[in-house]
């Protein structure tokens, strides 16, 4: 039977505390509707509909990349009302799975046992025994029976202390019953909201058997509604993710310092020290040690490198054997062969490092070509761009530049030159030769220092 999907993305998220809509709060780098969606597109759906509606035009930007199609919920008058913006686009042939977009790590294995438990005839919700059920709808059985769903606000006090089974908000339904049960929707509730859970009660009443999976990692089911849960729920993020890398002979210096905000891509024998953030797509190989602090996004790191503390990488390609930081900075376009030295303080964009070429402090190199066994001074800079254009600078193989040095590009030093330190390189530096172009040093006999004036 076919499979369509409705993501509930519409609220605002009052308790955030901020003008972002809640779905685009970010969980582990990506916001929490992707999350969800991500999942879905595992799922094979026949349609996927996603149900904005504060600040809609942000929401459906986020979505924009996926195939879904998203309908507007305004105003905003509950859960049911929200499922009933998505009916027309619902075909009565096969079944719904209702997905919520801040309860961003609904695994896909899960959602399909949903779906199988619902077998085209069912209503299937998926349910959870919690010891603090505080604020979420409870389940309400007779015998093993499940007869209904009330929800927190409106359960009596015995409810709330006896009943710790729980609606985790998403469930599975043959669609054209769903759509019978949405159009007899009230809300004579004391939120004068349209609850989807009331559905439950009409599927009883209607003989629909109403049954209940039990999600076995509460983590999956966990909603955000303030930014402490967003946090609780980053930190379970991050404990998942820590034991996965070590399961694969990855070693953390400490799992519970570790970000990975995308993903994260290591080979055997990497060591991760403390408090480092991965973003985007980063891949270390094998043997690779990446030091404490580091921040490094999209980034590729050969084997057996060795990444110094408080380095920042952005789209950056570093060979084997390569030795970087501490405190070096990788913008995009950075691409270092094996065995480069990259010292503290060092700058690199857009430039490529031939085997064994060291800048080992204090200096910047970009829209550079540099050879082989360079040795690029400290305070040396390539001047690359002259308000308006950049240009490029090409280094031989076996060139040393001296300290505190600057080459305007576009310029090109021959291989084995040597740049006299403090010259300012504006024309070729020919091969094997000293260049040296710097104002004569003279010294002035008989001067002395101004001395200051005394005031009166």
């Amino acid at each position: 039977m076919a499979l369509d999907i409705v993501i509930m993305a519409a609220g605002k998220g009052t308790r955030m505390k901020s003008a972002l809509p809640k779905v685009l709060h970010r969980l582990a780098g990506r916001p929490l509707l992707q999350h969800v969606l991500d999942t879905c597109a595992t799922l094979h759906a026949r349609c996927t509909v996603v149900v904005t509606g504060y600040e809609a035009a942000q929401v459906e930007r986020c979505v924009g990349q996926h195939d879904v199609r998203c309908v507007r919920q305004e105003p905003q008058l509950g859960t049911g009302h929200a499922v009933q913006q998505a009916v027309p686009l619902l075909d009565a042939d096969g079944t719904t799975l209702i997905l919520n977009g801040d309860v961003p790590l609904i695994g896909a294995d899960t959602a399909r046992a949903l779906v199988a438990a619902c077998d085209g005839r069912q209503l299937a919700l998926l349910t959870l025994k919690l010891d603090q059920p505080e604020g979420y709808g409870r389940i309400v059985r007779e015998g093993a029976a499940v007869r209904g769903i009330v929800e927190h606000k409106d359960a009596s006090p015995e409810q709330r202390e006896k009943i710790h089974e729980i609606y985790t908000g998403i469930m599975a339904a043959p669609t054209a019953a769903l759509k019978r049960w949405l159009a007899r929707l009230t809300n004579h509730n004391a939120q004068n909201e349209y609850y989807l859970t009331d559905i439950v009660a009409m599927a009883v009443a209607d003989g629909v058997p109403v049954v209940a999976h039990d999600a076995r990692d509460d983590t999956e089911v966990l909603g955000v509604n303030s930014a402490e849960q967003l946090a609780e729920l980053e930190r379970r993020v991050q404990r998942r993710r820590a034991r996965e890398l070590m399961a694969a002979g990855v070693r953390l210096a400490d799992p519970a310092r570790l970000d990975v905000r995308g993903e994260l891509v290591c080979g055997s024998d990497v060591e991760i020290d403390v408090n480092c953030v991965f973003e985007g797509r980063v891949v270390i190989g094998d043997g690779a040690h990446i030091g404490a602090h580091c921040v490094i996004r999209d980034t590729t790191i050969g084997a057996r490198a060795e990444v110094m503390p408080f380095c920042h990488f952005n789209n950056a390609v570093i060979g084997e054997q390569a030795q970087v930081g501490p405190f070096a900075r990788l913008r995009p376009g950075a691409e270092l062969g094996p065995e480069v030295h990259i010292g503290n303080f060092v700058e690199v964009k857009n430039s490529t490092l031939a085997r064994g070429a060291k800048a080992n402090h204090l200096a910047y190199l970009g829209d550079s070509v540099v050879g082989e066994r360079v040795n690029y001074g400290a305070g040396s800079i390539t001047a690359n761009y002259d308000g308006a254009n950049k240009y490029q600078t090409v280094i031989g193989n076996d060139v040393h530049v001296g300290s505190n040095s600057v080459l305007v590009a576009p310029v090109t030093l021959g291989d084995g030159a040597t740049i006299g330190a403090g010259s300012v390189i504006s024309k070729p530096a020919p091969a094997g030769q000293l260049t040296v172009a710097r104002a004569r040093q003279a010294t002035i006999a008989n001067w002395s220092r101004p001395l200051k004036q005394k005031k009166p």
